[in-house]
């Protein structure tokens, strides 16, 4: 891999990672409601998570879905419900303001960040397009040295991005003093998380992806 290629990579990996999505719409609503100690496991979660997820997409995951066309929309479909449930679950959340301890209501654990990568539109877009792009030759073929790079890059810009959006979660905290005003960020948060699935449930309106 070139130093061009591999700049570009870079470039792509920290655009991707820091820009709205599902993950991060996520982890500044935890960081309001939990802190960013407490969101912790999330953030380390995705971090080692979408890695490894891209990891076998390079290993030829997607070869897969290419071969069993069912699997892919029935990803799909799971993805979409599985969304609309986080946001319902986000939107109707009893307020918790952040000064007084509650019982119930706990930020996603390690596993379940990671494990919410495989149901991330937004991740399997990337990481097809990362492969695609950065770890295929012309001819089709790919390296395995090109793809532990693709890997490990986004492993090293994953946790710098998305604790952007944690630490602006926490310092909303001082102006979430109210349960009203909780709940209506709750809301808000859950509204943009529908909003991630515009590219999955009406592609032609975004264009290519």
């Amino acid at each position: 891999m070139s130093l061009e290629t591999f700049l570009a990579l870079a470039s792509f990996a920290f655009v991707g990672t820091v820009t709205p999505g599902p993950n991060n719409a996520m982890l500044m609503t935890s960081g309001a409601n939990f802190g960013l100690r407490r969101t912790l496991p999330h953030m380390l979660g995705i971090t080692l998570g979408f890695p490894f997820m891209i990891a076998l997409v390079g290993l030829g995951l997607m070869q897969v879905f290419d071969a069993f066309p069912a699997v892919d929309r029935a990803l799909k479909i799971a993805s979409i419900a599985y969304l609309l449930w986080l946001a319902y679950k986000i939107a109707t959340s009893a307020p918790k303001l952040p000064d007084v301890p509650q019982a119930g209501g706990k930020p996603l654990t390690f596993l379940q960040a990671a494990a919410f990568q495989w149901v991330n539109p937004k991740a399997w877009s990337m990481a097809a397009y990362a492969i695609t792009r950065f770890a295929t030759d012309a001819d089709g073929t790919r390296s395995l040295w090109a793809v532990g790079i693709v890997v490990f890059t986004f492993f090293a810009v994953s946790f710098p991005s998305i604790s952007i959006w944690t630490i602006l979660g926490q310092q909303m905290r001082r102006f979430l003093t109210s349960p009203v005003r909780l709940r209506s960020f709750n809301i808000i948060m859950a509204l943009l998380l529908v909003a991630t699935l515009i590219p999955v449930v009406f592609p032609n309106l975004v264009g290519p992806a």
